[in-house]
């Protein structure tokens, strides 16, 4: 290979996909190399058979009674998307839309002393929702108005306010919100994964809420999000195929991928099965360049085949529900993701069901039962752990760019974080998202 590419990218996985698509349409010469034969990495999706498979091992077959294999897609890593949010805008921007349809997620819940309820995202549903008294539910709409008219360049809409002073905490005792309230607008609607956010300047959390109400108006739906018809295994592809539109070189089922590096320990290229193929850049996920990343905890989850919805949810076909850590006497949120035949995930009359959270013990199985308990009568259920790590390297020094590892949420929103900050270190500019949403109606599919 003689060839000299500006990046070599390794593992398919969904944020090396979308890194390699908008490098490639950025100009840059992009190889992509994965030592699995498919696409998706720990972010892929898996039938019925290759779940039993991975999970069960040996000959055991899945019982007839859930329906044909192929009619399922089961995410590893499953995740809703936010209608306004930072992956709608990365598709429509680099056009990737036109190889997906999606659907509106038919809920947001929250759960709250036992019960689990629909996340009140304006004035209007704080007024309705049985989350809250009388006198609360006003000081929350009184918030809720607030913050939906709130611009950064109208002084008028600040209240006297400079949301990069002030705390998310004074903005929330200004209105006199009570903890339970705090509790889900900090987790359900800004999505916090923790009580952090409460001590730093508010204009992120009232930007994140602004965009959870966007999203929902986007659709007039139940909830904010959208979710891909056949699952997100499609999305890696989808960016892989825009990748090779713009002169991209995918390589799959390359055993033994090692980084090379010259005696000033940068990276200049990869060698598989004998070859190496230069580079100046190099991007992967954590499992290729394990010398160069730490260990920063550990996500434990339940996936369960059901024969219905998530009780308590109006009947939803897809939803998400979080269950804030203070709720649980613990230190991380849990989350609950349900999909179904809706969204041509399972066959038909089944729903597939993710419980989530970063573990705190050594027994993910009694720390994911609260959620569990949610689920009613589940048909199956398997449990599973995966470590999570972070790139400890300096990407200056040695030219390696490592994505961290997916955590528990079941929303996207870490996941682009994670992939536009790692497109500006290896290009030296911001990704511009600020595109015209309405470009994507044609691929909503409600």
């Amino acid at each position: 290979m003689d060839e000299e590419y500006d990046v070599i990218v390794l593992g398919t996985g969904l944020k090396e996909c979308i890194l390699s698509g908008l490098l490639s349409v950025n100009g840059l010469k992009v190889l992509h190399m994965d030592r699995s034969d498919y696409y998706g990495g720990e972010s892929t999706s898996l039938n019925l058979k290759q779940l039993w498979k991975r999970f069960k091992g040996g000959d055991e077959q899945p019982p007839e009674a859930l329906g044909s294999s192929k009619d399922y897609n089961v995410d590893m890593v499953p995740k809703f998307m936010m209608a306004n949010g930072a992956l709608v805008r990365v598709l429509i921007h680099t056009d990737v839309t036109k190889y997906l349809n999606f659907k509106a997620v038919d809920g947001s819940f929250v759960y709250n002393k036992g019960k689990i309820y629909k996340v009140p995202a304006t004035d209007v549903e704080a007024l309705k929702s049985p989350l809250m008294g009388l006198f609360e539910k006003r000081r929350a709409r009184k918030f809720f108005i607030y913050v939906q008219e709130y611009e950064d360049d109208d002084p008028k809409s600040h209240e006297g306010l400079d949301l990069n002073k002030v705390t998310a905490r004074e903005i929330i005792s200004k209105y006199g919100l009570e903890d339970d309230t705090i509790d889900f607008i900090g987790h359900a609607l800004a999505l916090h994964l923790d009580d952090g956010y409460l001590d730093q300047p508010a204009l992120d959390f009232v930007k994140r809420i602004k965009l959870y109400a966007e999203s929902l108006a986007r659709f007039q739906g139940g909830s904010p999000y959208i979710y891909p018809l056949y699952g997100l295994g499609e999305l890696p592809q989808a960016f892989a195929r825009l990748s090779a539109v713009y002169g991209g070189t995918y390589m799959l089922n390359k055993p033994d991928c090692k980084v090379e590096f010259d005696g000033d320990g940068k990276a200049i290229g990869v060698t598989s099965e004998g070859e190496t193929a230069k580079c100046k850049k190099v991007v992967c996920d954590p499992s290729y360049l394990p010398d160069k990343v730490e260990k920063v905890g550990k996500v434990a989850r339940a996936i369960c085949i059901m024969n219905h919805p998530i009780p308590d949810t109006n009947n939803s076909h897809s939803c998400q529900v979080i269950l804030p850590q203070k709720q649980l006497g613990r230190k991380s949120d849990m989350y609950l993701f349900c999909c179904s035949y809706a969204h041509n995930v399972a066959s038909k009359g089944q729903y597939i069901a993710f419980v989530t959270t970063e573990a705190e013990t050594d027994d993910p199985e009694a720390e994911l039962k609260p959620g569990i308990d949610l689920l009613g009568p589940v048909e199956e259920i398997f449990f599973d752990t995966y470590e999570r790590f972070v790139p400890s390297n300096n990407h200056e020094t040695d030219n390696c760019f490592i994505s961290t590892s997916y955590d528990a949420t079941t929303h996207f929103e870490t996941t682009v974080k994670d992939v536009l900050q790692m497109y500006t270190k290896i290009t030296g500019k911001d990704l511009d998202l600020s595109v015209d949403l309405s470009a994507a109606s044609a691929t909503d599919d409600k």
